[in-house]
């Protein structure tokens, strides 16, 4: 699944959010936190969308481990999911039925409204956190590296990312990679001659496969969600996302290396 297509379905998802809410409840999975139960829908095409949070994870014929396995699952891939069986979820994928170990999946994404100083951490349809945040000083969209003390270049950029990498020693207690640039800044910044065509097809290859895109080029980079935040959204950082340090623990327990991100204005 593509990842703006599936980041588009989890955006859907929540605008269905008050249709399917009935009959759901809450079941607490290995590796912590709760997970939103739900009934069979009619429709696979109906059904939740979660993303691959284990390499290698496999599809088996069987809710056991020792039963047939067909698939291996890449990292970050997404598949639906049908039902839950106890720890194990049944996924439709490439119009194929099978089950993986619910640890396995997730479906948590992050919305980050700059205006409004929040972030909201949703599981599917539910949002299930809201964190105040601290800013940069601008509250325009990102367009190129910052210079030191200009603070009108210290922005955070807009759009759709994802999760890169988990950093547990950030001079800001802890912090989350975003994955700035993204293709559509990229673009922009191609147009406008601020990058090369082969840095260009780097950026857009990184998008391609979830990893780290390249932060060297004049569109900057190292945008992070971080603590040290001071809980009254403040407008201070350069170009980060600020929570404070027991709410980025709480964030940090949650949120998987590929979980999608979407910052509006």
């Amino acid at each position: 699944m593509k990842p703006r297509l599936f980041i588009a379905l989890l955006m859907v998802a929540c605008l269905v959010a008050p249709a399917r809410a009935q009959g759901r409840a809450a079941s607490v999975q290995p590796g912590g936190g709760e997970r939103s139960a739900f009934e069979r829908p009619a429709d696979p095409a109906e059904a939740p969308v979660f993303y691959v949070v284990e390499a290698g994870a496999r599809v088996y014929a069987e809710p056991d481990a020792s039963s047939r396995s067909s698939a291996r699952l890449d990292l970050r891939e997404g598949v639906r999911v049908l039902a839950e069986e106890g720890d194990w979820s049944l996924i439709e994928r490439n119009n194929r039925r099978g089950y993986v170990w619910s640890a396995h999946l997730s479906n948590i994404w992050i919305r980050v409204d700059k205006s409004d100083r929040e972030l909201y951490v949703y599981r599917g349809a539910e949002l299930i956190r809201t964190f105040p945040v601290d800013v940069s000083a601008s509250d325009e969209d990102k367009e190129r590296r910052s210079r030191r003390g200009v603070l009108d270049e210290y922005r955070i950029p807009e759009g759709e990312f994802f999760i890169a990498r988990h950093n547990p020693n950030s001079r800001y207690y802890r912090a989350l990679l975003i994955s700035y640039p993204n293709r559509a800044h990229a673009r922009r910044g191609l147009r406008q001659g601020l990058i090369s065509e082969a840095q260009y097809e780097a950026i857009a290859r990184a998008e391609r496969n979830f990893e780290v895109p390249p932060m060297g080029t004049a569109l900057g980079g190292l945008i992070e969600i971080h603590g040290q935040g001071s809980g009254r959204q403040r407008a201070w950082t350069r170009g980060c996302i600020a929570l404070r340090n027991v709410h980025m623990d709480e964030l940090w327990d949650l949120v998987h290396v590929g979980a999608p991100i979407i910052i509006e204005p």
